[in-house]
């Protein structure tokens, strides 16, 4: 089974929740749940498995769970993949 890591930076709070686009190596994330009680986080998860259709459960944060940058496991997805649906999803794109 295919799998990847992804890097994050997340905004949170934010009135246009979405894909913003890259962000160095990574890409920038927006949500508009606040950064409380994890509902960020869980938006963040919720945002990326409908964005590479997957399962929420073939997303999880591995580590920023409490900060900005985070690495989010991507299990079922390879990284070119990935990449390509972010990309295709971006409002940069």
């Amino acid at each position: 089974m295919e799998r990847t890591r992804l890097r994050l930076r997340v905004a949170p709070g934010s009135r246009r929740p979405g894909i913003a686009g890259r962000h160095g190596d990574g890409w920038k994330v927006r949500v508009g749940q606040p950064p409380e009680d994890g509902r960020a986080n869980e938006a963040v998860l919720a945002l990326l498995a409908e964005t590479l259709t997957l399962p929420r459960s073939a997303v999880r944060i591995v580590s920023g769970y409490a900060g900005r940058d985070k690495t989010v496991a991507v299990e079922g997805m390879g990284s070119a993949e990935a990449d390509r649906l972010l990309g295709e999803r971006s409002s940069t794109a």
